[in-house]
């Protein structure tokens, strides 16, 4: 599989070329802030008309994922959908597809601040999850050690490279995963937000065809 291989808590997880993070020792892939249902959010409280397809996209991606690795666990870090009514608003058939990847596994949707209730989609809806000396949780806490977590939505941009890409932040305490949402915009990894968080030796591996490491410098 190809990825960037990190360690964390004692445990070797892949950044995934996608934005999904995989630990294959536990066959968990996590993802974060897929914000489902974005465009019918921004259609009810804007009146701005985008094309309704980021839901289809972003879960057509999270089953390639869930092809790919077939995982037991599949942890979902928060802001899965934009706000309540968009995950009463999700279609029947991004509804059956969801069905679908949750059968046969365990599920958990942890909660975000776009999303601060449960959905009735199936699955297990909690604040944060510890596995072992890993915690995931959606919003980052300083001082915690094992931390996986999304919220932020980091980017960054290499000189030559087109812009900036969706990236994983890393250092020996946390992992901050990139937004795996269609329609979703980022914040710079050298936001000062981002940087307070991240101790020495932090790097940003970017996503895209390839996945990519780099220092955060």
């Amino acid at each position: 599989m190809t990825g960037v291989m990190m360690s964390l808590a004692g445990r070797r997880l892949t950044a995934l070329p996608s934005g999904a993070l995989w630990d294959a020792g536990a066959a968990t892939l996590c993802v974060s802030d897929l914000h489902l249902g974005k465009s019918d959010r921004i259609a009810r409280r804007a009146g701005l008309m985008l094309p309704p397809y980021d839901s289809r996209a972003t879960l057509d991606r999270l089953a390639e994922e869930v092809t790919r690795c077939d995982p037991r666990v599949v942890v979902c870090l928060g802001d899965s959908f934009d706000d309540l009514a968009s995950a009463d608003a999700l279609d029947a058939d991004c509804q059956a597809s969801l069905l679908r990847l949750q059968a046969g596994r365990r599920w958990i949707w942890i909660e975000g601040n776009h999303d601060p209730g449960p959905v009735d989609l199936g699955g297990m809806h909690l604040r944060d999850w510890r596995d072992g000396a890993l915690t995931y949780r959606h919003i980052a806490q300083a001082g915690e050690s094992g931390e996986i977590s999304g919220h932020y939505h980091p980017k960054f941009a290499l000189p030559g490279v087109g812009g900036a890409r969706p990236c994983f932040l890393h250092d020996a305490r946390r992992i901050i995963l990139p937004a795996f949402g269609a329609y979703t915009g980022g914040l710079s990894a050298r936001a000062v937000e981002l940087r307070a968080l991240m101790g020495p030796g932090a790097c940003a591996i970017l996503t895209g065809r390839v996945a990519l490491r780099v220092p955060l410098i």
